[in-house]
């Protein structure tokens, strides 16, 4: 039964590292435009609509 039991925990382990993991690359991005002043994010959000209709015509998806 120790085999089993231990062997149920690797799974466990692995889903809460990746969680962690995941919320600490997040964290960055996710205070980050709390420090920048709306120009900045309005210029992303064009660049972002730029590179969309650049890629949108590359691929000619209609």
């Amino acid at each position: 039964m120790i085999f089993w039991d231990n062997l149920l925990r690797y799974p466990r382990f692995f889903i809460s590292s990746m969680f962690g993991l995941i919320l600490i690359l997040l964290n960055p991005l996710i205070n980050q435009p709390k420090k920048f002043n709306r120009k900045v994010i309005i210029f992303f959000f064009f660049i972002i609509i730029i590179l969309f209709y650049i890629l949108k015509q590359m691929f000619s998806l209609e």
